[in-house]
Order: structure tokens, then C-alpha cells, then sequence
């Protein structure tokens, strides 16, 4: 039974939400007058800072997490300092019209080396009734990226900067946002529910909260995490490393024909023909790169563009491609997919999945020699280069004098120096649950940036932590009850592919996590919308791991089955180590 004083706190919030329109409390006076002063400990709001403008029909455009969508909102700024410190973290909120606020709070997260999306993930949150903000991290700005001030001289880590960009600044903008929600609203001690949505460097955020705040959370989504930092980093230079080793660069468009050959070999397999590879376990299994060896390719020349990072791209361009597999590409290929292992075949590491994109492996033209060479790509460049070797640049040179073990050792090194702040693979998350907290997590089977896998082992880390006296299948049904994954056919990073376009990607995750939260209806399969292609609109359903697809009746019928030998194809022993790898 409700309290007397929480009925008329709940009274005293419906009625202000009645009475009170977008204009009437979007303004930078009333905003300054419900700023909390110090809402942590060490933590003061600079209520001068304070800005709010209303913004009436923003018109927000369909992304992979959800549709589009128009709306009012109130944009409010404002910036808080450390005590004793000479810094300044900016944040940024969203809040829907009071009419159509549901007690809800989102954080958003990043992506690469960006703590925020400079405003891109924000609609994500007011669009379902909830108030949304940002972080810059204290960096100087919104567009301002972590690595732009990781080191403030070579050789020497600002380690403000750094805890702030593994955990801290989220925290802060949470507690931060909260408490401002709160007054702004005038929620008195109702329940504002807290939740988090972020993918890649965004995803590894929010694991960051839920590891170490977990009472602090109600739920999160949570999509293809950068966890692991130590191995993951350098391991985007692993398939040119391959190359480099093996002595041979494969035209980008002869790796293009190997993938596209998977794809249509192990479509299949999942009982259903649709140009998505579903089942990349059975792929795995049944799949041999061998088999593409002589079979023809051609690519028409052109310039390209690649993002490297946020803001840094590069332009390049290519000759027309055409010939076929060779035995050394497909040698290369196999290479990469077994993933990283020392010289004397302990494993270090692992690979995307079979069907995934080798845009790591990507090589770059040299037309003075008419052949192509090994392009060092500066996702793992840059984490060598700056975060382990502590030089401002950002990339390496060279992969010369590199072997397999030396990649195991930048990985070793970078899980050590880094592993209280950016590993983010802590496998007990007690709080959390026993908070009541709920997580989708959500990961792109055919991702070609952060390995598949990766999110498989972290979950199974935690339920084997967590659930260590009760069998795999009982095991699995707790964990489930209140953490579930989804492996997403077909998806890349973050997203639907476009190499495979018939695949969905799960695009109401979010008010699906709010029906969990608040009204016990716990998910079994998960909905996944087609967004490009001849399937635009359709609906698809995901299983919930440790369950896979696989159809029936003709291709007609999703079943979600369990076998071992495929559940095998996604257990690794990280022997390289003598620690475990969670």
C-alpha cells in the first residue's frame, strides 16, 4: 500500500504536468530555480551556466534503435566542476512537454572515442516520455573526444580524464540528470525510473554504470559493448598483421567475394533461404574458405571514403579489381577467422563471425608499384601507439618486427594498465539484480568492428559467476529471467547490414525494456524491424541466447533450439593468459 505522503507526491506531480505547459517551464530562470546545488559529494552546479530554450516539432529521423518521430522538448545546458579542481563538465538534457512525461530517465552514451553523440541518441529518449541527456566528460565540448585528451604530454596520462571517460562522467551525468529531472518536474519522492541505452563505446559504457552502480539502475540496453578494451583495440590490427606475416595483401575485392560466397553458402542453414546468415555456429561447422578458392571476382574502380573515427576520415582510390580467389587469399581469410593465438597456439583472442565484413583486413592501392599493401588501420593503431606506448600520434607506422606474441603482449599490457577503468568485464552484477534491474543486451551476428563473441563470453561469464552451484540449463533460466541477449542475423555494427538487407535490427528495444521494467512483461523473443530493402517494415523475431534459430515448416516457422556442438563453436579458452579472460 501506497504511503499518504507518496499519494500526495504523486498527486502534487500529475497535477503540475496538467497545469504546467512546454513554454511555461522552459525557460533558463525556472530551470536555474530547480537545479540541485551539489547533488554528490564534491560536485557543484554552476546554476549561471544554466540555459533553456523550448523546441516545438523537432522532427527526429529513423535510426537502427528507433523510428522517427516529432515532438517538443526543452533543451537545457548547463555545467558543473569538481571541488578543488580547476575543470568544468558540461551536460546537456532533453525533457518532454510535462504533459507527456513519464517519470523516466535516459542516459545515452558514445561511440569510438566519444563519451557522447553529440545529441544524436537523445531523441531515443524523449520520444518514449523520457528525459535524456549528455556528457562532454569535462574535455572541453561536446564534440571533443576522449583520445584528443587522454595525454597531456608523451608519457604522461591525464588520469582525470580517463576515469572520467571510463565510468565517472556517466555517473555524474546520471545523478546529475536525475536530481535535476526531479525538481524540473516536480516529482517530489515519486519514482523516476533510471535507464540507459548506448551501443559500442556507448554499450561498454553502460556495462560501466551496471558494474559499478547497480542499485542506481532500473535497466539499460545495451548494444555490441567495446569491453574488453586490452584485447579488443589492438585486435582490429590483427588481420593486417595476418597479411604482413603471411606475405600476402588480397585486393579488398577478393576478400569482398570470399564473404559474399559465406553468406550465400551458409544462408541456409537455418532451415530458411533469405540472404541472412542466421546461424554462424553452423557456419562454423560446416563452412570450409577453401571451397571459394578459383572462384571469380571483379570490382569497377573507385573512390572511396572511410570514417576512421568520429570526425577522421580518409579518401582512396582503387583501380578495377578483377580476378580470382587465390589459395593465399583464402589461406588469409581462415587466418583471421581462427583469431589470435601465440606462436605455440594458445589462444589470445577472437574473430568476428563468419559472414562478417573483413573491412579490418582492407589493403590500400600503391599505384607507383601497380599492387596493393598493408593498411594499417588506425582503430588499433592509435590504442598501440597512444594508450600503450604514450605517444601523442595516431597510428602506427609500421607493423615491422610484430609477431603474434607481440600482439598477446599490447593485449596483456593493455587489460593490466587499464583493467579497473576500461576493461569493463566485472562478471558480478549482485547490486544490479538485486535492484531489481533489467538489461537487453543486444549484439549484430554479422558485426564487423567488436567480435560477436565477445558479448557471448561476457555473458556466460557472468552467469558462471553468479550462478555457479546450479546446472547449464538452470543456470541460464535465472540469468535470463532478468538479463537477456540477442544475437541479431545478419546485423553489423550497431546496425542492420547492407550486405545483408533482408535482417532486421531490434528498433523498440527501448519501450520493450520499459514494459519489463514497469509492468512485468518480461520479453521471450525480441522484435527486430527490416529497415532497408525489398522486406522494409518487416518483423522479425530474435532468440534469446543461449537459444538459436532455426525454421521450419518450409522456412515458415522461427523455433528456438539449443545444441551443443553449436554452443561450442562460441566457447573459447583464452590460454594465453594466466588470469581468466571474463
Amino acid at each position: 500500500m501506497r504511503s499518504k505522503m507518496s499519494l500526495l507526491a504523486g498527486t502534487a506531480a500529475l497535477s503540475f504536468a496538467q497545469a504546467t505547459s512546454l513554454a511555461d517551464v522552459c525557460t533558463s530562470s525556472y530551470a536555474r530555480s530547480v537545479a540541485p546545488s551539489s547533488p554528490l559529494m564534491g560536485v557543484t552546479v554552476d546554476t549561471t551556466s544554466i540555459t533553456a530554450n523550448p523546441v516545438y516539432n523537432y522532427s527526429s529521423a529513423s535510426t537502427a534503435f528507433w523510428p522517427a518521430s516529432t515532438f517538443d522538448f526543452c533543451n537545457v545546458t548547463l555545467a558543473y566542476t569538481h571541488d578543488g579542481l580547476d575543470d568544468q563538465v558540461l551536460l546537456q538534457f532533453w525533457l518532454p512537454a510535462p504533459a507527456d512525461f513519464k517519470n523516466r530517465w535516459l542516459s545515452t552514451g558514445g561511440f569510438g572515442y566519444a563519451i557522447n553523440g553529440d545529441s544524436a541518441d537523445l531523441p531515443g529518449g524523449v520520444m518514449y516520455a523520457a528525459a535524456s541527456g549528455q556528457t562532454d566528460g569535462g574535455f572541453g565540448s561536446f564534440s571533443t573526444e576522449f583520445d584528443a585528451v587522454f595525454l597531456k604530454a608523451n608519457g604522461t596520462i591525464d588520469r582525470q580524464a580517463l576515469y572520467m571517460f571510463g565510468y565517472q562522467a556517466h555517473y555524474e551525468l546520471s545523478a546529475v540528470g536525475k536530481a535535476f529531472t526531479k525538481n524540473f518536474f516536480n516529482l517530489g519522492s515519486s519514482k523516476l525510473y533510471s535507464y540507459y541505452q548506448g551501443c559500442s563505446e556507448g554499450g561498454r559504457e553502460g556495462w560501466s554504470q551496471v558494474q559499478r552502480f547497480g542499485e542506481e539502475w532500473d535497466g539499460a540496453v545495451i548494444g555490441a559493448p567495446a569491453i574488453r578494451y586490452g584485447q579488443q583495440q589492438p585486435n582490429h590490427l590483427y588481420p593486417g598483421l595476418v597479411e604482413y606475416t603471411m606475405g600476402y595483401y588480397p585486393p579488398p575485392c577478393e576478400l569482398e567475394k570470399i564473404n559474399n560466397l559465406t553468406i550465400a553458402a551458409c544462408d541456409a542453414l537455418d532451415g530458411k533461404k533469405d540472404g541472412v546468415v542466421a546461424r554462424t555456429d553452423l557456419c562454423k561447422l560446416h563452412f570450409n574458405v577453401n571451397s571459394t578458392i578459383g572462384a571469380p571476382y571483379y570490382c569497377p574502380a573507385e573512390t572511396t571514403t572511410t570514417v576512421l573515427k568520429k570526425r577522421l576520415s580518409t579518401s582512396n582510390t582503387t583501380p578495377a579489381q578483377n580476378g580470382t580467389v587465390t589459395k593465399e587469399g583464402a589461406a588469409v581469410a581462415a587466418k583471421i577467422l581462427d583469431g589470435l593465438k601465440t606462436l605455440d597456439g594458445k589462444r589470445a583472442y577472437i574473430w568476428y563471425q563468419p559472414s562478417a565484413t573483413f573491412d579490418d583486413a582492407e589493403t590500400e592501392y600503391n599505384s607507383d608499384t601497380d599492387s596493393w599493401e598493408l593498411d594499417i588501420t588506425s582503430l588499433g593503431g592509435e590504442w598501440v601507439a597512444k594508450f600503450l606506448e604514450l605517444r601523442d600520434v595516431d597510428n602506427l607506422s609500421t607493423l615491422d618486427n610484430v609477431t603474434y606474441d607481440v600482439m598477446t603482449n599490447w593485449m596483456s599490457l593493455g587489460w593490466q594498465r587499464y583493467e579497473d577503468v576500461l576493461q569493463t568485464t566485472w562478471p558480478d552484477l549482485t547490486p544490479f539484480h538485486s535492484n531489481g534491474g533489467k538489461i537487453i543486451h543486444v549484439h549484430g551476428e554479422s558485426d564487423p568492428s567488436i567480435p560477436t563473441g565477445s558479448s557471448v563470453h561476457y555473458h556466460e561469464s557472468v552467469r558462471k559467476t553468479m550462478y555457479s552451484s546450479l546446472s547449464f540449463n538452470e543456470s541460464s533460466d535465472a540469468l535470463n529471467d532478468w538479463n537477456r541477449l540477442y544475437l541479431v542475423p545478419g546485423a553489423a555494427h550497431c546496425s542492420y547490414s547492407t550486405d545483408q538487407p533482408n535482417g532486421g535490427w531490434p528498433q523498440s528495444t527501448l519501450p520493450t525494456l520499459f514494459d519489463w521494467v514497469e509492468n512485468g512483461q518480461k520479453p521471450d523473443r525480441l522484435n527486430a524491424t527490416v529497415q532497408e530493402g525489398e522486406n522494409y517494415g518487416q518483423v522479425q523475431q530474435l532468440c534469446a541466447w543461449p537459444l538459436r534459430p532455426y525454421y521450419v515448416n518450409n522456412g515458415t516457422e522461427l523455433t528456438c533450439v539449443f545444441d551443443e556442438e553449436s554452443y561450442q563453436t562460441w566457447v573459447y579458452d583464452f590460454d594465453a593468459y594466466e588470469l581468466p579472460l571474463y
